[in-house]
Order: C-alpha cells, then sequence, then structure tokens
C-alpha cells in the first residue's frame, strides 16, 4: 500500500493532530505523509465565523484537495464539521476521546465566574457566549479568534481577562497551566464532537487504505459517541454559528444523550435527554431533536438563524 497522505490546516493544532493520527498509522505499520493546506478559517480572523458562513469555514479547500486526490484523508476536529458533508465525502473515522470539558484559561488563577462581578471573557463561540449569559449574565465577552497562541497573545495583551476554550486543544497544546477552571458539565454541554478528532475521505478512497485507517484510528466507543451526537446536530441543522450543545456516554451498550438549544440572549434555553441501545446511535440523537424541537427548539431556531442572516 502506498503512504497515507494526510490533509491538515496549519495551524500548531491542527498539526498535532495530524501527527497524533500519522502516529497511529505507524504503529500499526503504515506509512504516511502530512499535507498543510490553508482555510477559509484560518485567513480570515477579523470577523466572526458567523459573518463567513458557518458551513465549510475549516474544511471546504480540504475537501478540493481532498476531490483532486491530491490527499487521501482529511484530519479536522471533530467539532468544527459541519452537520451534513458534501456529496461525496464521508467520515470513517473517529479518535479516542480527550476529556470534554469547556475551560477557563488565563495567567490569574485567582479569576472565578462565579466570584468576579467585573470579568471579560474571550470567545468566538456562539454557543459559549449563549450559554454565559443564560448563567453568568455579569460576565462580558468579546470575540477572539485565531490559532490558541495567537487567542493566548491577545489575552496577554489586554483583549480579556480569561479565554473559555476545549480542554482537548488546551492539553494537546501543553497550557495546562494555564486552566484556571474546568466548567461543569450540568452546565456547560459541549459542542457536538468535542474532544475528538475527525477522519474525512472521498468515496473513492480505496479500500486497503480505508480499511487501515478504521484499523489503526478508529476508537468504537467515540465512534458510537459522536454518530449519535451528529445524528442530533444533522436534524438540527446546526452549524458552527448555532449555539447547539450536546454530550454522548456510552455505558454496556447502552448510550444516553443530554443536549439542547440555547437562544442568542441567554434568556430561553432548552436541554433535554434520551436514551436507546448503542447500535441505534443515530436515531437516538434524531429523537433527541425532534424532541427539542417539539419543546420549543423549533422556535429559538428559526429565531437565530433569522438574527444571524441579518449580521
Amino acid at each position: 500500500m502506498d503512504k497515507i497522505r494526510i490533509g491538515t490546516r496549519g495551524s500548531k493544532l491542527a498539526l498535532w493532530q495530524a501527527e497524533h493520527v500519522a502516529s497511529l498509522l505507524r504503529e500499526g505499520g503504515i506509512e504516511s505523509e502530512i499535507v498543510t493546506i490553508d482555510t477559509k478559517g484560518d485567513k480570515i480572523l477579523d470577523v466572526s465565523i458567523a459573518k463567513i458562513g458557518s458551513k465549510g469555514v475549516f474544511t471546504e479547500e480540504i475537501e478540493d484537495e481532498l476531490k483532486k486526490g491530491s490527499i487521501d484523508i482529511a484530519v479536522h476536529s471533530a467539532k468544527d464539521m459541519q452537520s451534513e458533508l458534501p456529496e461525496g465525502f464521508e467520515l470513517i473515522a473517529f479518535t479516542t476521546r480527550e476529556v470534554v470539558n469547556d475551560v477557563l484559561v488565563g495567567t490569574d488563577m485567582s479569576l472565578s465566574l462565579e466570584k468576579q462581578k467585573e470579568i471579560t471573557i474571550g470567545t468566538s463561540s456562539t454557543r459559549r457566549v449563549a450559554l454565559l449569559k443564560h448563567f453568568y449574565p455579569h460576565v462580558k465577552t468579546v470575540p477572539v479568534r485565531g490559532n490558541l497562541q495567537t487567542r493566548i497573545g491577545k489575552m496577554k495583551d489586554g483583549v480579556c481577562d480569561a479565554l473559555l476554550l476545549a480542554y482537548a486543544g488546551v492539553h494537546r497544546m501543553e497550557y495546562d497551566d494555564m486552566i484556571i477552571s474546568k466548567l461543569p458539565l450540568d452546565k456547560f454541554i459541549p459542542a457536538v464532537g468535542q474532544g475528538s478528532i475527525a477522519i474525512e475521505c472521498s468515496d473513492s478512497l480505496s479500500e486497503d487504505k480505508r480499511k487501515a485507517i478504521r484499523e489503526f484510528v478508529n476508537d468504537t466507543e467515540t465512534e458510537k459517541r459522536l454518530l449519535c451526537e451528529r445524528g442530533y446536530l444533522r436534524r438540527m441543522q446546526g452549524g458552527c454559528s448555532i449555539p447547539l450543545f450536546a454530550l454522548a456516554d456510552l455505558q454496556n451498550g447502552t448510550l444516553t444523550i443530554k443536549g439542547g438549544i440555547v437562544n442568542l440572549e441567554g434568556t430561553k434555553i432548552i436541554r433535554k435527554r434520551m436514551v436507546g441501545p448503542a447500535e441505534n446511535a443515530e436515531a437516538i440523537g434524531v429523537d433527541l431533536a425532534e424532541e427539542v424541537l417539539k419543546c420549543g427548539g423549533d422556535v429559538i431556531l428559526s429565531d437565530i438563524k433569522e438574527k444571524l442572516n441579518r449580521v
């Protein structure tokens, strides 16, 4: 088998993820090569994701290279993947999931969302902004985009007091000593897929390469959890700019997914729970979405989309 060409964004975190996948393949005796590709989301840093357009912000250019056959697979943060992939593409593996929590990151370890009345948090996520408004209405937020190192630099320059980020990226970049606190999952349910790396390919990928990636990269438990969460995301028609959240857990063959939606102002939040057998992973996620939509999520969703379209 020829070596597997791995396409990735060029940030330090994206390259770490590509190297991680390469190391998993290497352990299975498979050679690989990493190819870096710039995406729209990497080039445009002065506006929010919602303004750029949430579909394929971090994936479109990489998918072009997959289509041309210049790379075999693409490595993405699973949480950056749109709810539905373009025709001809699929996700074939998910790496073992890291701790899923959001974390407060900064240089002042005494900072607290509960205690400080005047605190400014940097985040580019509509989900995190809306949940902060809901649980900590006194907190001020400012948009901070760019790779992790850029965001930390902006924080140190005084743009904000602390950042709200995914634990996985902070840990992988070895900034653990800057974690002030880990946000509780009963309040801050993460974005769909947070903490795992997703492997995308075109449907023309050879069977031997597909089999090798499944065997050496995919974690079955993580895959079940993420298929469930992505079922929810797809039915909700959620992109990066919609404040949706969902987290599935797998115990003894049973999946439990908790998820919901919060409006942009943080004044309305709907959270529901669904349980079912792991073999029905995607269907359980879809059932959760139907329940959320039925309980008022449809109204919140249409209101969010209307407001984002005005941006």
